[in-house]
């Protein structure tokens, strides 16, 4: 009689667990599917990051360019009497 009162003891929760784990294992493949798709986007999101700081460095150097061209632009009309 104590034979089978610890073997469901122990049989009860193990089966009981093996119930709340199958629907997380039939899920594992959409959640992987899941993740790959995550990573993707990560990937997509620091290239763009990339290009926008190269494009920020692009801009900072006509931004630069700009100020050079209207000092000599200054100079030149300040040279005519304009």
């Amino acid at each position: 009689m104590l034979k089978w009162i610890v073997l469901a003891l122990v049989l009860v929760p193990l089966i009981l667990l093996a119930l709340a784990v199958r629907p997380v294992l039939a899920r594992l493949p959409r959640l992987r599917r899941a993740a790959l798709a995550l990573q993707r986007r990560v990937d997509e999101a620091t290239a763009l990051q990339e290009a926008a700081e190269s494009l920020q460095q692009r801009a900072e150097g006509l931004q630069s360019r700009l100020e050079t061209t209207e000092q000599r632009l200054t100079l030149i009309r300040a040279r005519r009497g304009d």
